[in-house]
């Protein structure tokens, strides 16, 4: 591990954060507003408003008709909460209900365009909006698996630049798209691109680059950073009235990042694996004038050893991999475990914000809310983790977030309380899925840690493609939706008990280290009062390069 020690002495010499670790992770940081804003842009370009059946009697031009009409007693059916969407009378009051044959009228109090309301994703078309969002998710799933490796082979920045680029040309171009299915695909792409690539990268530029102290912080700045961009979506919503240019001003955005291939650095640490030891040495003395170290660095002394000792380390290299996540027992159990809960967070914070425009009230209010309710739950957790220790916080939250959610689903839809209770329980799940970052990374061994962090992160992908169709569920009983995002963050909140406590423990670095890790230690032994048997591990705390995350 020389190599690997010189890199790290070099690092140090940067200091945990700087003056130049924080101009880079300002640039590294502008990805996670853009994902934000991105991933959930179809809540109000595609929003579903209040709509009924349009009546030819009344209704002279869809177009221009009043959604709240005289006389619609006689040809809509009432319902406990107003007027029924897809079904009328068929010739007037107390005759057979028919389904809307003439279309439909939207109330156009909050929004008066949307891709909703042009291509009528309602009653039994109500599955294609869904599946656009869908589509956006899995278009996330791709790029995370995809572009994950592919900065592992060609570097971080240029994935991280390019992505960049390509979201604003997809970005503004899905604007015009004209048709669904060609929407569909397009969807999928800007899902790669729009909030998978240059956060993916950034996330790992910023590790990579601070100390092992400011860590936490910056991760969760991401996570709060990324809940600003779903503000933004809402304020860009209320005051951008026609979709297609409000999906333009979302695409726009991507001008944010067009001084990043000048100003940004690529990873010394990701440069260091790869043997290009001059280019990383020149980034970190670069570092040092910004931050006004004195320290001067020999550019052909540090290249000469580090390729011996990078030569010599690949010869003494373990090989490790995804599979040795589930080879033995207890790293089995874990890894099984974490996937869980980086499942359930996924479909629970997704769920929520997705189903913001339900919630009774001026829906851009209750979006913006619904980001800013995540501010102080990262505050608060920036401030408990590494007091009160990471398993008994993530699963308090996420057993509180899960009853939040079913207590939600059987108050009166709407009503001021349940919008309360659906806010707290944003603000909980919202924590617990910023600390299963880091909680993951500590509790595998450092040859695995980026596989154990890569299979997590796609399994919240895939619920978070999952939950546009589960909230179909509602159509069947509304409160399913709900009772299903609860159980499962029920279940892995109890099963998250069952790890081990990582606060204060050196990280294992081997898989025989990972194997033994934790053993025996629960909170239910801990809560006993028994004695767990400590590993003492002789290893480094500093973490490898984050190369595979996705």
């Amino acid at each position: 591990m020389e190599g690997q020690n010189e890199l790290q002495t070099l690092m140090g010499h940067l200091g945990e954060f700087g003056k130049y670790q924080a101009f880079q992770f300002t640039l590294h940081i502008l990805s996670a507003l853009t994902a934000g804003m991105h991933m959930l842009s179809l809540v109000t370009v595609a929003a579903v408003p209040d709509h009924r059946c349009q009546i030819p009697q009344i209704d002279m031009n869809g177009s221009f008709s009043e959604f709240n009409a005289t006389d619609l007693d006689m040809w809509i059916p009432s319902t406990s909460s107003g007027m029924e969407s897809c079904k009328m009378f068929t010739n007037g009051t107390n005759s057979s209900l028919t389904t809307c044959s003439s279309g439909w009228v939207y109330d156009t109090t909050y929004y008066q365009s949307s891709r909703a309301m042009e291509w009528d994703f309602v009653c039994s078309k109500r599955w294609m909006g869904a599946v656009a969002q869908t589509m956006y998710m899995f278009g996330v799933f791709f790029g995370a698996v995809t572009l994950g490796g592919l900065a592992d082979k060609v570097g971080r920045k240029p994935i991280y630049c390019w992505s960049a680029l390509l979201q604003l040309i997809i970005g503004v171009g899905v604007a015009f798209v004209p048709e669904y299915y060609s929407f569909l695909v397009v969807r999928f792409v800007y899902g790669i691109f729009g909030s998978a690539g240059s956060y993916i990268t950034g996330f790992v530029l910023t590790m990579e680059l601070v100390g092992p102290s400011y860590r936490t912080v910056c991760g969760i700045a991401f996570q709060a950073v990324f809940a600003f961009g779903i503000m933004l979506v809402a304020a860009w919503g209320a005051l951008i009235k026609d979709r297609m240019w409000l999906q333009v001003v979302y695409g726009l955005h991507g001008l944010l990042f067009i001084g990043h291939w000048w100003l940004m650095d690529e990873s010394p640490s990701w440069l260091w694996a790869q043997g290009r030891v001059r280019e990383a040495v020149k980034i970190i003395q670069k570092g040092l004038k910004w931050n006004g170290s004195n320290v001067k660095l020999d550019i052909s002394q540090y290249t000469q050893s580090a390729k011996a000792n990078i030569q010599k380390e690949d010869n003494n290299k373990e090989s490790a991999g995804v599979s040795d996540l589930f080879k033995t027992p207890n790293l089995r159990k874990k890894t099984l475990n974490v996937c869980l809960c980086w499942f359930a967070n996924s479909l629970v914070y997704y769920g929520l914000s997705l189903n913001a425009g339900k919630l009774a009230g001026n829906p851009f209010l209750i979006l913006f809310l619904i980001g800013l309710v995540e501010m102080p739950s990262y505050v608060l957790t920036v401030l408990l983790m590494d007091r009160t220790g990471r398993r008994g916080l993530i699963s308090f939250y996420m057993l509180t977030g899960g009853v939040c959610c079913i207590v939600a689903a059987y108050m009166i839809q709407g009503s001021t309380a349940a919008t309360t209770i659906v806010m707290f329980g944003k603000f909980f799940i919202a924590s617990s899925f910023a600390i299963i970052y880091n909680y993951s990374a500590e509790l595998f061994p450092t040859v695995v840690r980026n596989s154990a962090l890569g299979i997590g992160s796609m399994c919240a992908r895939a619920s978070g493609a999952l939950t546009p169709l589960i909230t179909l569920l509602d159509s069947f009983d509304p409160t399913l939706p709900s009772v299903i995002f609860a159980v499962i963050a029920l279940v892995s909140g109890f099963l998250t008990l069952f790890l081990p406590e990582t606060m204060g423990q050196p990280m294992p670095q081997t898989i025989e280290d990972g194997e033994k890790f934790g053993v025996g230690d629960n909170c239910f032994t801990a809560c006993c009062g028994k004695n767990v048997k400590r590993n003492s591990i002789a290893i480094s705390e500093n973490m490898q390069p984050m190369d595979n995350i996705r």
